[in-house]
Order: C-alpha cells, then structure tokens, then sequence
C-alpha cells in the first residue's frame, strides 16, 4: 500500500472522485523526483488518458473548435469579448508578420492556403496556358503542313499516274539536240479501255493495234511556241527497222503513219528526226479513251463552229455557233474530215483549234484548284497517257501552258509546208508531198529557237 498518498485529494482507493468515470487523477501532483522511475531530473511519465476526457493536447481548445485548427495555444492575443480574435504578432514578439485571416499570406488571401472548407478566390485562378495568339498562329501553322501534305501527295500520286515507254532511244546518226524543247504529240486511234458499247456509241469501229490518227510538233521557245501538224499521209523515207516476225524491214519510202503501225512510239519518233533534222526531246501519246475522259472530266470544251457539221462516219451531227462539246461529240470532231474540202488538211485545223481550246480549259484555276474537276482529270488523262521516260508532271506543265498559248494568239499553230497534197506514189496511193525548202525554213527556225517565218 502506498501510505504516502494518503490524505492528498483524490488519493488511494477511498477517494470519491477517484474511478473510471470521475476526474481523480487530474489533480495529482507529481511524483517526487527521488521517486521518479527514469531517474532523477528526466521529466516524469506521461499521464494515460482517461476515459471521457479529451487529449491532454486539445483539453485548452476552446468549446466548438475543431481538433488541429486554430493557432496553438497562447498564439497571439487573446480573444476579447464582443470583438473577433485578432492573431496578430505570435507571442506578441515584434518583426514577427502577422498571420491572421486578413493579412498577407495568410488564410484565405491569394498567397496563403485555403481557409479550411473554402475555396481559392477567383483573383488566384491560373491564366490560360494557350493564349488567342498562340492558338491562331499554331491554327495556321497546322493549315500549312496539311497542305503541304496534301501537295506532295498529290505529286507523287498524279506521277505514278504516268505510262512511260523507252521511245526516244539513241541511235546512230540522231540529230543533236537544238535550242528549246520539241515535243512530238501523237493521237492514237487506239480502242483499249473501251467496251464494245463504247466502241458503238463513239463510231470507232473495232480495228486491233494502233495507228496515227494526228500527228503534230510542239516547238516551246523563247521566240514563242509554235504548234506544227503534220499529215498522216506524208510522203517520207522510213528507216530501216524490225519487222513484226523479228525480220529486218529495210529502209523505205512510205506514208508516215505506217512507221507508228509498224514500229509504235519509237519508230515514228525516229522517222520524224530523220525527215526534218530536228531532236525530239519529249514525246506524248493519247488514245481514243484517255481523249474523251479529258474532255469529260473538265466538263466538256467550249468551242464555236462555223458552219453545220453532220458526218455519218463519225455520227457528229453539230448546229453553227458556239456551244460545249461533251468527249464523245469532241473525238468525231476532231476525226471528221469528209466535210473538209481539203480532206486532211482540214481536219488538222480542227484538231489545233480543239487541242488549244481544251489545254486552255484544263489549265484554268477552276479546274486546277477545284478537287471535283482536279483528281478526275489527272486519273483520266494521265491514266491513259503516254510518255517518253524522261518526262515529268513538269514537263507536262510545260506542255500544257504552250499549247494554252498557242490557243491564246501569243503562239502560232501551222502545218508542215505542202507541194502537193495529192501526190501520186509510184504504187498508185494518193499522199501529202512536202514542199522541201520551205519546211527547211521552219525546221531551222525550230532548231535554232528563231521566229518561224510566215510562209504562203
């Protein structure tokens, strides 16, 4: 029994207050230190906490507040009656800032921390990190490389397009190459990619390979671009080349269009060189297909007539005036010639005034910009298209603007000088005959990128 309690308030086991739901122990004094467990001098053990009564840490809290808020206590001054707490210096220390709800940095301020169940003040709120500026500039930024994406793929696509063929090959003897560029333009009456309707409804009939339907020579210089028919008929030494059963054709005289029947691309290419002493840099070749899904696909070519054209051959049935021709109505107007009182001859000037006509149409900004006229004439015109393996979506370009200004007056379209577009040949066909010192004179003026004299 511990006798030195007794007679201390709430001491040994009679005191009333003492007991679990009494308040005994919190008037005990202290342990002596001679009777301290940890020795003498160390602070005496910390009392358990009753039951019922708060932490010894929260029992000067004032009534209502809430556990861990508030300044600790003696924070401060202290709270008179009728008027708020005022925090103001901690331990009423001077050079100390005040921390109370209203001063800076401190709750519920923009620089302090938010007052406990409230929210930060409008006046904090963080500003925009993508300004109006900044979404605009990187707007169009993003507009730029999709077109420039687009662009390239457009490029590469549209060239894959391109059927290129090995036609204008070296051989012994080509002509060196002149000033300008000479591209040699061939309309093939090929049938391939029409169906028999098709076949049916443009009146081509149903004849196999191919042959020269036009034929002419595009000079693009800076003396101006000149745009050369040549008659299919011409009478002109073919040089010598493989036969179809792989036999050797000798050199001969004949009508030029028996060179592309017999020899294609290259041996037509090779004939013209040698006839008019000119290097052919480019060559361009178009069938009856390709021809009219152009012509279709830019939405018919606006041309004016001048007189009535009915031809039963081509079923081209035409009023005098200007009108639009759909492709079907262009390919038997550029093939009729019964009407012609030249035959040939004028059926060429149809095939210039058509060809200008539609490089014009094609080449306009409401074509080259608009989508809807743009892929369709690229898929139809260069899907059918073709071209020595030297040339390019640029060289086409070129091409295109040439023949858009030989159609606009700054160029001139003409056709090889004639002596006699009724020739008799020794084996009794009727053919064109050239006029050798004038068509020398034009095939100078090409070589040497001079102005094509005007001869009569």
């Amino acid at each position: 029994m511990n006798t030195w309690q007794e007679g201390r308030p709430g001491g040994g086991n009679g005191g009333g207050a003492s007991g679990r739901g009494g308040g005994g122990r919190a008037g005990e004094p202290p342990l002596p230190s001679s009777l301290n467990p940890r020795g003498p001098g160390a602070p005496a053990p910390r009392q358990p906490q009753e039951y019922g009564q708060p932490p010894a840490q929260d029992r000067t809290r004032p009534p209502g507040q809430a556990p861990g808020y508030g300044p600790p206590q003696g924070y401060g001054q202290p709270q008179q009656h009728g008027q708020p707490q005022s925090y103001g210096q901690p331990d009423g220390r001077p050079g100390v800032p005040a921390q109370g709800p209203g001063a800076p940095g401190g709750p519920g301020t923009p620089a302090g921390p938010i007052t406990p169940g409230g929210t930060q003040p409008p006046s904090a709120a963080r500003p925009s990190r993508w300004p109006r500026r900044r979404i605009v500039k990187w707007s169009v930024f993003g507009l730029l490389i999709a077109m420039m994406v687009t662009a390239v793929s457009t490029w590469f696509w549209a060239d894959s397009k391109l059927n290129h063929e090995n036609v204008l090959a070296d051989y012994p003897g080509r002509p060196a190459a002149g000033k300008g560029t000479n591209w040699l333009i061939v309309g093939s009456d090929s049938r391939n990619g029409l169906s028999d309707s098709q076949e049916e409804d443009l009146h081509t009939g149903h004849a196999g390979g191919k042959r020269s339907d036009s034929m002419m020579i595009l000079h693009i210089g800076d003396s101006g671009n000149t745009l050369m028919s040549i008659p299919r008929d011409s009478w002109v030494p073919i040089p010598e080349h493989p036969g179809e059963n792989g036999k050797t054709v000798k050199a001969g005289t004949s009508k030029i269009n028996s060179a592309f029947a017999s020899g294609g691309g290259r041996l037509l290419a090779q004939t013209v060189e040698l006839n008019t002493g000119l290097r052919i840099d480019h060559y361009a070749e178009i069938g009856f297909a390709g021809f009219v899904g152009i012509v279709d696909s830019v939405g018919g070519v606006d041309m004016c007539i001048d007189q009535d054209v009915k031809d039963k051959d081509s079923g081209l049935d035409l009023k005098a005036g200007c009108q639009t021709l759909t492709g079907t109505q262009a390919l038997a107007f550029v093939r009729q010639r019964h009407q012609m009182a030249d035959q040939d001859l004028g059926r060429m000037r149809n095939q210039q005034k058509f060809l200008g006509a539609l490089a014009k149409q094609a080449a306009s900004p409401a074509t080259v910009l608009n989508p809807f006229t743009f892929y369709p004439l690229v898929d139809s015109g260069l899907g059918t298209l073709i071209v020595d393996d030297d040339a390019g979506l640029t060289d086409l370009g070129s091409l295109f603007l040439a023949m858009k200004d030989v159609n606009g007056g700054s160029g001139r379209s003409i056709t090889v000088p004639i002596a006699n577009p009724d020739f008799r040949t020794n084996t009794g066909e009727s053919a064109v005959k050239w006029d050798s010192a004038k068509a020398k004179q034009v095939f100078d003026a090409f070589k040497n990128d001079t102005a094509v004299p005007d001869l009569k």
